[in-house]
């Protein structure tokens, strides 16, 4: 005796399932400062040197942390947007490729500029930098948003495209 003889072959209707799917979208802040910024950060402004950064991005010697930033700019190497990336501790900030270009992409940069501090003041490039820098370049270069200088800010600054490390 079988289950069918017992009770016929009957179809026994499927339960109707939920699917949950994850839809992500681009939200953007827009913040209005209501300072006279048009001095410190002009709109129309190229950036074209290490020092340009370096002066602009002066404040980051007074900090008593690391702070890892990227400026994310245009085809004409306008700032488009700025991200803090990272804060970290007296001498050292967790950065992942992954956190760097997530907002990259989102923004349609062109091109990225990494900066952070040194709180110590020395803005001499350690054997981490140089290893972050690199897996960014790479990580960029497969992206198609290139990485145009990694500037350190110290008492002074030190800038990877100026020693020939980028």
């Amino acid at each position: 005796m079988t289950v069918n003889t017992l009770f016929g072959n009957e179809e026994i209707p499927a339960k109707p399932r939920s699917i949950k799917l994850k839809r992500i979208k681009a939200v953007f802040d827009t913040f209005t400062i209501r300072e006279e910024i048009a001095r410190y950060l002009p709109p129309s402004d190229r950036f074209t040197s290490p020092l340009q950064l370096f002066q602009l991005f002066s404040f980051l010697q007074h900090e008593t942390k690391e702070h890892f930033i990227t400026l994310h700019l245009d085809g004409k190497n306008r700032i488009s947007c700025m991200e803090e990336v990272s804060v970290g501790s007296l001498n050292q900030s967790i950065v992942h490729p992954r956190e760097v270009f997530k907002t990259a992409l989102l923004s349609s940069a062109a091109a990225i500029v990494l900066i952070h501090n040194h709180p110590s003041g020395d803005p001499t490039c350690s054997r981490e930098d140089r290893e972050i820098t690199r897996r960014l370049k790479e990580a960029g270069e497969i992206l198609g948003i290139r990485v145009l200088d990694h500037v350190i800010v110290g008492d002074s600054y030190f800038s990877f495209v100026e020693q020939g490390l980028l």
